[in-house]
């Protein structure tokens, strides 16, 4: 009987050479099992899934790009690879004036949301949900360890240049969110409507995954991403009014246009080879 090289292989090694395959399963398969455990009983039994529930799927995901992420650097670089990781979450390795760009995401949200009152409907006006900050500060900690900790960094290292790595790594990034698209949100479930809502939001993570893909680029800081994340969650949460499902996907579309022509106007800005050979993660001090 033949076996291949690659077949015969230590597993370890295969792991390292499909590091980015393995990540996303892994990632994807505990997330989107967390959440399936979740409201498994309701839907084998055809039952209404209480609120309360619905709103512990997303901290039950959160496990998928931790563990990922960490589990893969582990196994792809070592313990000098989590030293690493842990490193560019040191605050004091970004200039001041980076820190600046974390006003975006709010002051994108208050705008769009200000047009859309005026044009639209005073359904539009802002919330002001401010323990929604909360909300974000787990997502964007936890998920950024895998997403920006380990994916970019691979994707970069592969070859993949910046502008196509963040629209891939966007696009997984809001499938990643599909089991919780159902029953997150100010109008949760959104029934028959979920697909427009998916897509709407999707658009809009897209764009904010390029600029935080942008910020890395620049700076080198798992931190600042992290942070970046942490303000557009926090924003969305606390700011997004109570709306119906069509004029919800309406929101979210017009607030990724708006993500979008910010991240239009610095890619075409973006100076000729900056920010093309990123270091590898075991890179420290």
């Amino acid at each position: 009987m033949h076996v291949t090289a690659e077949a015969s292989a230590d597993p370890a090694e295969w792991i390292k050479r499909h590091s980015l395959p393995c990540y996303f399963v892994l990632t994807f398969g505990i997330s989107w099992a967390g959440a399936f455990l979740l409201v498994a009983p309701y839907v084998l039994h055809k039952t209404l899934i209480p609120q309360l529930t619905g709103l512990l799927i997303f901290p039950a995901m959160l496990l998928g790009p931790v563990v990922g992420g960490l589990v893969m650097t582990a196994i792809t670089e070592g313990r000098a690879g989590i030293r690493a990781m842990f490193w560019k979450m040191n605050p004091a390795r970004v200039e001041l004036r980076w820190y600046a760009v974390l006003l975006l995401p709010p002051a994108l949200i208050l705008w769009v949301l200000g047009i859309l009152r005026l044009l639209a409907s005073p359904q539009f006006a802002p919330n002001h949900f401010w323990l929604g900050v909360a909300f974000g500060i787990p997502a964007g900690l936890l998920e950024e360890i895998g997403w920006t900790g380990f994916a970019l960094p691979a994707m970069r290292r592969s070859g993949m240049k910046m502008i196509f790595a963040a629209f891939l790594l966007g696009i997984l990034w809001g499938l990643w969110h599909l089991p919780a698209i159902n029953y997150l949100g100010a109008s949760a479930p959104h029934g028959r409507y979920w697909p427009l809502f998916f897509v709407a939001f999707t658009v809009a993570m897209i764009a904010m995954r390029a600029l935080i893909v942008w910020l890395y680029e620049n700076t080198g800081s798992v931190l600042l991403a992290q942070l970046m994340h942490i303000s557009s969650t926090g924003a969305l949460v606390v700011f997004s009014p109570p709306l119906s499902s069509v004029r919800e996907s309406l929101w979210y579309f017009a607030y990724g246009g708006a993500l979008w022509l910010v991240v239009a106007a610095i890619f075409l800005n973006q100076k000729s080879g900056r920010g093309q050979n990123l270091p590898s993660s075991a890179d420290g001090p």
